[in-house]
Parts: C-alpha cells; sequence; structure tokens
C-alpha cells in the first residue's frame, strides 16, 4: 500500500477495553512516505491499552507540572496508535533528507501499514546494510530505553561525566528483575559491557531459557528465595552482600519489592518497567529502609540529570546497532519469538490478555 496514494492506512487500533481490530485510519502528512515491513509487539503497554489500565486513558499527562491529572481528560478509545517499534521502507523522501528510495529505517509510529513522517517531529534512524532487518525493531525505541538503563546505572556510580556505557556494570554483579524483552535486552547489554555476572530472575521456563540462550545467568523465583541464595555467594565484605546493580524490568510492585532484596546496602533499583497494579506488595519498612536504598526511574523520555551534553537518543540507537551487530544472531533466535501478519493481531492480543499464549518479542509483518 502506498501511503501517498491512499487515504488510509490500515491499522491495529484498541476500539474499546478487551476489543482490537484491524482497520483503515487516516492517513498522516508529511514529506517522507514510508511503507512497513515489520512492527514489534510492546506487550505490556499494549496490553494495558486493551486491558483500560493505561493511565493515559482516563487522565492527561501535564508535561509543565509532572502530573498526571484526571480533571483534563485522557486519551480515550479508540486507541489508534499502538506500538513504537517499526521498520519501513522509504517510499517518498525530499533529497536533502540524504534518505534514498527503498533505504530500510527504524520509526516509531505504531502498528500500520504505511506512514508519512515529518521529520521535525518523527525520528528516522537509518538502519546499516548489515544489520537484519527484523532485528531493527529495536533501534529507535526498545534498545534505546534498554541502553539507558544501563546510562543511569553509570550516572549512579560515576556521576554526570559518563564517558561509556559500562560505566555503571564493568566489573560488577547484576541482577535483572523480568525476563521479557526489556530484561533479556538490558541484560545482554550490560553482559556485553563487561559485568562480572549477570542474573536474570522470572518465573517463565520459556524466558528463562532465553536468558540462558543469550549466555546469561536465569533463576526461578519461585524455587526458592533468590535473594537469599544471591546474598549468600554474592558478599563484597562484613554486612555487605548483594547485588551491584538491579534493573527492574517487570511491570509488577511484587518485583519491584524482590529488587529491593537483591540489592547491596546504599544500592540503587535501576527501574525500567511499567507498572498497572496498586503497589499492595511493596513493603517500604523493609529492605528499602534497613539498607538505604533507592530507585531510579530510567524511562527514555530523558537521559541522567548532567549526561545530555554527552548522550542522546541517537547515540542510544547507535549503541543498540553496535549490540545487534554482534549478537543478533542470538537475538532473533531466542528473543524473536513469534512472527506474524498484521491481521492476526487482534487475536494474540486477545489470547496474551487471556494468557492463553506466550511470547516474548511478537513481530507484527505487513509484507503481501
Amino acid at each position: 500500500m502506498n501511503p501517498q496514494s491512499c487515504p488510509t492506512d490500515l491499522a491495529l487500533v484498541v476500539e474499546e477495553p478487551g476489543r482490537a481490530t484491524v482497520r483503515p485510519v487516516a492517513a498522516t502528512s508529511g514529506p517522507v512516505a514510508v511503507r512497513t515491513r515489520f512492527s514489534g509487539l510492546s506487550a505490556g503497554t499494549e496490553l494495558s491499552f486493551l486491558t483500560g489500565t493505561n493511565p493515559a486513558l482516563t487522565s492527561s499527562f501535564d508535561s509543565e507540572l509532572g502530573l498526571f491529572r484526571t480533571d483534563r481528560a485522557g486519551a480515550g478509545y479508540p486507541v489508534e496508535r499502538l506500538g513504537y517499534m517499526e521498520v519501513a521502507e522509504i517510499v517518498e523522501a525530499p533529497d536533502d533528507l540524504g534518505l534514498p528510495l527503498g533505504a530500510t529505517v527504524a520509526m516509531t509510529y505504531g502498528h500500520r501499514t504505511g506512514y508519512r513522517a515529518d521529520p521535525v517531529r518523527d525520528r528516522i534512524v537509518a538502519l546499516p546494510d548489515d544489520l537484519d532487518p527484523l532485528l531493527g525493531i529495536y533501534v529507535a525505541h526498545m534498545g534505546p530505553i534498554c541502553a539507558n538503563g544501563l546510562l543511569h546505572a553509570a550516572a549512579e556510580e560515576v556521576g554526570a561525566d559518563v564517558r561509556a556505557l559500562g560505566d555503571g556494570v564493568r566489573g560488577r554483579r547484576v541482577a535483572v528483575v523480568g525476563g521479557g524483552v526489556v530484561g533479556l535486552l538490558t541484560g545482554l547489554f550490560a553482559k556485553a559491557h563487561g559485568a562480572e555476572e549477570v542474573v536474570v530472575i522470572d518465573p517463565t521456563p520459556m524466558r528463562r531459557t532465553a536468558a540462558e540462550g543469550l549466555g546469561l545467568t536465569a533463576l526461578d523465583p519461585d524455587a526458592g528465595d533468590v535473594a537469599v541464595a544471591l546474598k549468600t555467594r554474592w558478599r563484597r565484605g562484613a554486612g555487605d552482600r548483594g547485588a551491584d546493580v538491579v534493573f527492574q524490568c517487570r511491570g509488577r510492585c511484587s518485583a519491584l519489592a524482590l529488587a529491593l532484596r537483591l540489592l547491596r546496602p546504599q544500592g540503587t533499583v535501576i527501574d525500567l518497567a511499567f507498572y498497572t497494579d496498586d503497589g499492595a506488595a511493596l513493603a517500604l519498612g523493609a529492605e528499602f529502609h534497613h539498607n538505604g536504598l533507592g530507585v531510579r526511574t530510567a524511562q527514555i523520555g530523558r537521559v541522567p540529570r548532567g549526561t545530555a551534553h554527552l548522550w542522546d537518543r541517537e547515540r542510544l540507537s547507535a549503541e543498540t546497532v553496535g549490540l545487534l551487530q554482534v549478537h543478533g544472531d542470538a537475538v532473533r533466535k531466542h528473543v524473536i519469538t513469534d512472527v506474524v501478519p498484521l491481521t492476526e493481531g487482534p487475536a494474540l492480543l486477545a489470547d496474551l490478555a487471556a494468557r492463553r499464549r506466550h511470547v516474548i518479542q511478537a513481530v507484527l509483518t505487513t509484507a503481501g
């Protein structure tokens, strides 16, 4: 489908809680036209729209005050822009942008067959020829999310003058809570940047197998007290046991509670999760209080304070490309578990919400 000649594109849309469909949506405007090849599913975020638990549905984020405000209308339904991991082919672009026809790019415009982009409004990341285009789903947004986690860990260790992404993990013992896409890529980043050991903790056998396939250690939190197990063998000194860095990558407050238990005294959890539960599992009077711990949210909307002169989204995308060029075969084999047509998207979301199906990374295709 040519985004220029057709007034609509097909898109995966959440019409109302519990119901998704693929239907035409209005074409966007802009001088760059692309045709989608692959679109990665971000299951946690996208299921929150299907289940009605995403706060953006019922409240509006005031960026000036930094508040979700219930006195302002939320986005509501239908949700027509769903997803942020797209790989596309350039089908039209001005000559001065340096984007040749047929070039493969990474973008963040949602699960739809085509898109017209404005380079001022939209990030367009050209993918190198030696990168498997399917892996390009991680380059514009998901990979930078994970790289930004390492950047925050580095800032905790060395301050604002972070010169290398591994400054916070090199030679250190790292725990990753949650073996979904974010946890697996973050763990792989940590291993690639010199962590002494990376342990991924997840109750799902499929995810633990994927972690081991990436060369990481995997533990089942339901098989025993993993905090006792790791703190027994991870010792720095008297009264100083536990992980040097914990990346919390699972969107449940019980996972954050576990992350706090894993840390050595005065450590900081680097939090990459998106929470939709009520926080009842947190016991802040326990390890958080007694061990002097911290929690640092490392979302992609910002780099650590004081590092913007050295780090931005483009550099984080470049770090992602570098990781995938070296470890792409393993990511393709162990992380990307399902590749299905866009038309199967509604059924896939329904199955995931009902827990009838489990995936690590699902990819929607629009070929043909």
